[in-house]
């Protein structure tokens, strides 16, 4: 009886496609016999793409029942396809979508859900009860820093009900363009972050005094009382800095430190979905079954955005068709379009995105990743657009079109109001953010065994057959909602944090 390595187990997702790829853990070696299907002509690495039938020179090669290339040589079956073997099709074009065409019927409702929350007195609820430290200028970010780590040590653990403090620290300076096209987007990107539920809908605001983003511009006029702004330059140095902070920290502190857990129904949560370091196992476990949570979500009231520009943009044609609206697909247009014109200007285009990992594990292109993408939004039809640095006024499934960089659509899905974060990988990544709890999910079982420290949910055992993508996204709500009520995340525990990162398209002078 053969070993289970050497066993061949290929995942093909429609039975259209003419290529599968490899799951088993250490690849499979030439001359390996895909059950029902070729010999392998050469040996194919796991999550690559092994050719199920003959592909002649320029022909279509199909995964997901959609062109992700054309052969750029002949390929017999059982060959390796790879990026080198790939001819990248054209993006599709804006014209002639399918606008609010897919009638998807999402389901019943979904009753019962629940988590234990933080509820604000505008309505929204956190998951965490946080202190923000806001900054309006990158200059004063090194007193900040001083200043954080002794509100943690000398005041913090005088208020138990508080979760911690949080230093909205980022690189936004005086060389901005500040009145420019598009400077007006981590203008709102920070302040819609400081308005978080998270952070109980009030923040300090640290400024140095003579910066161009002052204050009153930074957050809505009413909302900063004396209480809350600190100007570095109105002190007689630096302990006068640090004694300020501290003290407007403790009057924060004290406030939020009455702050309770309250049973909240599931429809009052917003979960933001990203993935990274994606492979090619990203659209066959772990986005499948985080887009069967987020329909359960949706379906339970509650609010699911998904990013990604370029990651999308492939499949525009999915996104418009199950727009709830001609408008809504009209806005999602607008958005991948002014992203489009975006890179041009920079001599870019989407064929950039993926990296050396993304192809290592198996994803050829652009279109091939964006496949795979896309599943974590779910099935269910989507109810709005967030532009970037904007916060979400709508509920359901929502497309927050920010770029995909981890961080950068972290922060704005943060800005957007997402109170916890599911984030998908198949290379590994130990991203995570302090402002909102990451639950991080593996693609493969052999990530998680490695990462055992930092995974928190393995969705390996979907390609296994040892779980469906319905009952792994099951696994999943009730792991967000454990998470949204105060369960920490492994990163949580270990004290893992990345910095914010701005999206700033305007020019610096």
């Amino acid at each position: 009886m053969p070993k289970d390595h050497e066993i061949a187990r290929v995942i093909a997702m429609h039975p259209a496609d003419n290529v599968a790829i490899v799951a088993n853990d250490l690849g499979l070696e030439a001359g390996a016999q895909v059950p029902d299907g070729p010999m392998l002509r050469e040996r194919v690495p796991q999550g690559h793409k092994v050719a199920l039938t003959d592909i002649p020179r320029g022909a279509p090669v199909r995964r997901y029942n959609v062109i992700i290339g054309h052969a750029a040589e002949d390929l017999p079956a059982g060959s390796w396809v790879n990026e080198m073997r790939l001819d990248m099709p054209s993006a599709p074009g804006f014209e002639g979508l399918p606008m609010a065409t897919a009638k998807v019927d999402p389901g019943p409702p979904v009753t019962g859900k629940s988590f234990e929350g933080y509820r604000n007195a505008d309505g929204r609820v956190g998951t965490r009860n946080l202190l923000a430290v806001s900054t309006t200028v990158q200059c004063v970010s090194g007193v900040v820093e001083h200043a954080v780590a002794r509100i943690r040590a000398e005041i913090l653990p005088r208020f138990p009900n508080v979760d911690g403090v949080v230093a909205l620290e980022h690189v936004y300076g005086c060389g901005v363009a500040i009145d420019a096209p598009g400077a007006e987007i981590p203008i709102r990107t920070l302040r819609n972050i400081a308005l978080n539920p998270n952070f109980g809908g009030r923040s300090m605001v640290v400024s140095l005094g003579c910066e161009k983003l002052q204050p009153d511009r930074l957050m809505p006029p009413g909302t900063l009382s004396d209480l809350d702004t600190v100007r570095l330059q109105d002190n007689a140095g630096y302990e006068q800095m640090i004694r300020a902070l501290m003290e407007s920290a403790e009057e924060h502190l004290a406030e939020l430190d009455q702050r309770r857990r309250e049973v909240c129904p599931a429809s009052d949560l917003v979960l933001g979905v990203q993935c990274g370091g994606s492979d090619a196992f990203s659209g066959v476990t772990a986005n499948p079954a985080l887009g069967q949570a987020a329909d359960l979500l949706v379906r339970a009231g509650g609010t699911v955005m998904f990013s990604e520009n370029t990651e999308v943009r492939d499949g525009i044609d999915q996104l418009t068709a199950r727009a709830a609206t001609p408008e809504v697909a009209q806005a999602i247009i607008e958005q991948l379009a002014w992203y489009d014109a975006y890179l041009a200007r920079g001599g870019a285009d989407r064929a950039a995105n993926t990296t050396p990992g993304n192809k290592a594990g198996g994803l050829s292109n652009i279109v091939e990743k964006a496949m795979g993408s896309i599943v974590k939004s779910g099935t269910g039809p989507i109810s709005g657009v967030v532009a970037p640095g904007e916060r979400a006024t709508t509920k359901g499934l929502l497309f927050a079109a920010t770029p995909a960089s981890d961080f950068i659509c972290g922060t704005l899905q943060l800005a957007a109001g997402a109170t916890v974060h599911v984030f998908t990988t198949g290379r590994g990544t130990p991203y995570s953010l302090e402002a909102m709890p990451v639950l991080k999910v593996s693609t493969r079982s052999e990530l998680a065994r490695r990462w055992h420290d930092l995974i928190d949910i393995d969705a390996g055992p979907v390609a296994l057959g040892e779980a469906t993508i319905e009952e792994m996204g099951a696994l999943m709500l009730d792991t967000i909602l454990a998470t949204a009520s105060g369960r920490a995340t492994k990163a949580e525990r270990l004290g893992l944090r990345n910095a914010l990162a701005l999206f700033n398209p305007a020019p610096i002078t």
